[in-house]
């Protein structure tokens, strides 16, 4: 029914872009749009936990989704992310992501408060019900505190529009048994990036990640190592992203760090949306090593490649 295949691979989950003010900044967002479009990534994951999404309007949402297509709409895969404290505007957010032309929606189950499976199941189902978009799951339960049984994944997983689950719980375990529920056609997409090779190994599709925004290279240094069955070569690149990954999460923001990083990178996203930490002026010589490192990483990476 759908084309899993535009799914499978680097999705890069999309930072959020502010102005000076603190406003969203459309052509900011194009421009981080085109960053990665030109990285060669398979797709862009809008308005999810590094986008910001739990922190702005919906009218800032829309802004956001309708300037990455325009930019790259017609280039990537874009997956929506319209997941919301309350269903309705989760739906609201869902049927504009389709009428703005995005390959598919995504949603955490509703935050706050504590749900039911039977919530949850009815939150989902009304964004799947509201647009002929397929729909992915996203289990995040570390953030939203509700942790996605097998019962309810295999109730969802039968649905012809409900074609993967996006996994950021920290078990490999868990990635493998929701592939099993799931079967051959259900997307299973890593989310832990410090495990990208560990969940591909395992059964991964492929990964939607925010560090994935600062070292794009890195990542699909992994992936390619990997489809060409050079496990070794794609374990020492994990080991370098996982250094980077160390680095970033000593900072009080990782999303903060990361827009820091791609300052220095020549793409500038503003700071994060309090209560998100920006990167002190004391942190700032931490962040210009790391972003050597990260430089230094990639430039190893890309001549490999050309060798």
């Amino acid at each position: 029914m759908f084309d899993l295949e535009k799914f499978k691979g680097i999705i890069v989950a999309l930072y959020a872009c502010y102005d000076e003010e603190g406003n969203v900044d459309a052509l900011r967002v194009k421009k981080l749009a085109r960053h990665y479009a030109d990285k060669g990534v398979k797709g862009l994951y809008v308005g999810g936990s590094s986008g910001e999404g739990m922190l702005q309007t919906a009218a800032e949402r829309k802004v956001v989704l309708e300037a990455v297509m325009e930019e790259v709409g017609s280039e990537l895969t874009i997956i929506a992310h319209v997941g919301s404290a309350s269903t309705r505007e989760s739906v609201g957010l869902a049927k504009h992501a389709e009428s703005a032309g995005a390959d598919a929606i995504s949603a955490v189950p509703a935050i706050y408060y504590r749900l039911s499976p039977a919530s949850v199941e009815r939150h989902w189902q009304e964004m799947i019900d509201s647009t002929s978009l397929p729909f992915i799951i996203y289990h995040i339960p570390q953030t939203t505190g509700f942790q996605l049984q097998a019962d309810l994944l295999a109730k969802m997983a039968a649905q012809d529009k409900v074609i993967g689950v996006k996994i950021s719980s920290e078990s490999t375990y868990e990635l493998q048994q929701f592939k099993a529920i799931g079967g051959p056609d259900f997307l299973v997409l890593n989310g832990p990036d410090e495990q990208y090779l560990a969940g591909r190994s395992i059964g991964a599709d492929g990964g939607i990640g925010g560090t994935y925004g600062v070292m794009p290279e890195l990542f699909l240094k992994v992936e390619s190592c990997y489809r060409e069955g050079l496990m070794d070569e794609a374990r020492k690149w994990q080991f370098n992203i996982n250094e980077i990954i160390k680095g970033l999460l000593s900072f009080p923001s990782l999303y903060g760090a990361c827009k820091a990083v791609l300052r220095l990178q020549g793409v500038e996203c503003g700071e994060p949306r309090l209560p998100l930490l920006p990167v002190s002026d004391a942190d700032h010589g931490r962040i210009v090593l790391l972003h050597k490192q990260i430089h230094e990483y990639t430039e190893a990476a890309l001549a490999s490649v050309k060798a």
